[in-house]
């Protein structure tokens, strides 16, 4: 099966959980799913030749978490294995993809956490490498933008694989950060995933509710990958009762609510998604007329442009003598207050321009953009000419941005005009080229 050219003709069917498998082999509570790799690697390739024998199309790795950050250098054998592990599975069925699962890296990026933007992308990037010999990569239950957008990043930039971008939200339809639906999917299709998904947190019914919404906000086909219900302490333990045949059920209203792509989280077992296969493998998919986003956004907050937009001017050091001695003091809380103070006037989105022939841009460039997405949620608009600094900005942003500019010569779109397909930003058009106005 080719995975992108599938992708809206037929339904693909991903498997079940590894986790809740594992610990009725006996994994304790206190022991990562993915260490079976290495300790129990015939356990792990049992439960992919069980789902591959229900007759799904993709099995996902046994590598959620395996990263330098979680497990340090024993990333490096976990990967390699369980690439290796379902590789043979596949081998020995005869059929089916191997996706690379790709999990949260274990802490939260600054301003919230600790870990810097840079750090978070190279433990991403480390397990694309030594994911080699997977079909697709699916980067799953993540709860950050941020986070996803570093492994999105990592994933396109050190593979030629399809990416499959999924996420995890609260019952308000929002990511840890804030992020609603519409922000997320923003994001993530500017950054060129192939496929969008839902996972994780709550039974099939809750997940259909967010499917239906988030279907109204992006053109990608999505993944729906829900737990089988909500889990239940028995002695002790937490027990996932829905049967295969509610699951099944589930999932084919899931299918018939516009899903092109589902499989199960936590809870669920080869019985289901053989249930899943025979239910739902033959359902036509929904057909989704094309639309058109004009839209940039923060990590928390988009905004559309289908009305007047207004666009605070204030931080930009041109006439402005207090602005320029802020930047070169490294004074952001000037920039802070500018910001704060647009906001409250009711700016829908701040310009960012520290352009001073004295300063190092590409340096405060960034810190000005980190800084300020700290203390406002408003999407921001990057103002530079400088090429280097555009691209670093550009790449540590916390959301979809607003280009200011491009015009029309042909020096000008080589420099821009590649930043924005990469990074997929919005840009400002200037009409002026080699001509004149």
């Amino acid at each position: 099966m080719d995975f992108i050219k599938s992708l809206g003709k037929n339904l693909i069917i991903f498997d079940g959980a590894m986790g809740t498998m594992l610990q009725e082999e006996g994994l304790s509570i206190n022991e990562s799913p993915a260490d079976w790799c290495i300790t129990n690697p015939d356990k792990v390739l049992s439960v992919h030749k069980k789902y591959l024998e229900a007759g799904v199309d993709v099995i996902i790795t046994n590598t959620f978490g395996a990263n330098p950050h979680r497990v340090g250098e024993n990333y490096e054998k976990i990967v390699s294995k369980g690439v290796e592990i379902a590789r043979q599975a596949v081998k020995e069925n005869k059929c089916g993809l191997v996706a690379l699962d790709i999990g949260p890296c274990g802490g939260l990026i600054k301003p919230m956490g600790d870990l810097e933007f840079d750090y978070v992308y190279e433990c991403f990037k480390k397990v694309v490498e030594k994911g080699k010999g997977a079909d697709l990569i699916i980067i799953e239950t993540m709860t950050d933008l941020y986070e996803l957008k570093a492994a999105i990043l990592a994933a396109k930039e050190n593979s030629n694989l399809p990416v499959v971008a999924s996420f995890t939200v609260d019952l308000n339809g929002k990511l840890l950060n804030g992020a609603d639906l519409e922000t997320a999917a923003t994001v993530i299709e500017s950054l060129g995933a192939d496929v969008i998904g839902l996972n994780c947190g709550f039974g099939p019914e809750e997940l259909n509710k967010m499917l239906r919404l988030l279907k109204t906000f992006t053109n990608l086909p999505i993944l729906v990958m829900p737990n089988a219900g909500l889990p239940v302490i028995i002695n002790g333990k937490a027990k996932y009762l829905m049967t295969d045949i509610e699951f099944a059920d589930n999932i084919k209203s899931i299918v018939n609510d516009g899903a092109y792509l589902v499989g199960g989280c936590c809870g669920s077992n080869p019985l289901h998604m053989k249930k899943v296969v025979e239910t739902c493998k033959d359902l036509p998919l929904e057909k989704r007329d094309k639309k058109v986003f004009s839209r940039v956004s923060s990590y928390a907050k988009t905004v559309n442009f289908d009305k007047t937009i207004i666009i605070g001017e204030r931080i930009n050091p041109t006439g402005r003598k207090l602005m320029k001695e802020a930047l070169r003091n490294l004074d952001y809380n000037f920039l802070l207050d500018e910001a704060i103070a647009q906001q409250e006037e009711g700016a829908h989105i701040l310009d960012v321009n520290v352009g001073l022939a004295d300063i190092d841009e590409e340096k405060v460039l960034q810190e000005a953009i980190s800084n300020i997405q700290a203390v406002t949620a408003l999407p921001l608009q990057i103002d530079t000419s400088n090429a280097a600094a555009l691209e670093k900005a550009l790449r540590i942003y916390n959301g979809k941005p607003l280009i200011n500019s491009v015009n029309g010569k042909q020096s000008s779109m080589d420099l821009v005009l590649p930043l924005v397909s990469k990074y997929g930003a919005m840009v400002v058009c200037l009409t002026l080229d080699e001509k004149g106005i």
